[in-house]
């Protein structure tokens, strides 16, 4: 499968295990499946929700900062990548 680029991870707040999220290029919207990769991360989950300001989003574009709840610790500076079939 193949993977494009969409943002990086810009804080994690490790005791809620969520990760704050700019979307840099692309969209992204609830379903898709992103992986999570950098020095020391790497996973992949599927977005069920997401937030802005602490308000549901179905989806969010360039510029946003979006809150998702991560199974693993993100870390600052983390490449975020959505995957594409």
């Amino acid at each position: 499968m193949a993977e494009v680029e969409i943002g990086k991870v810009t804080h994690y707040f490790s005791k809620i295990g969520v990760a704050a999220i700019l979307i840099t290029q692309d969209q992204l919207s609830v379903g898709d499946t992103i992986h999570i990769k950098g020095h020391t991360s790497d996973f992949t989950l599927k977005v069920d929700s997401m937030q802005i300001d602490n308000q549901p989003v179905n989806e969010a574009g360039v510029g946003k900062s979006i809150g998702l709840r991560v199974p693993e610790h993100a870390r600052e500076h983390d490449q975020v990548f959505k995957v594409v079939e």
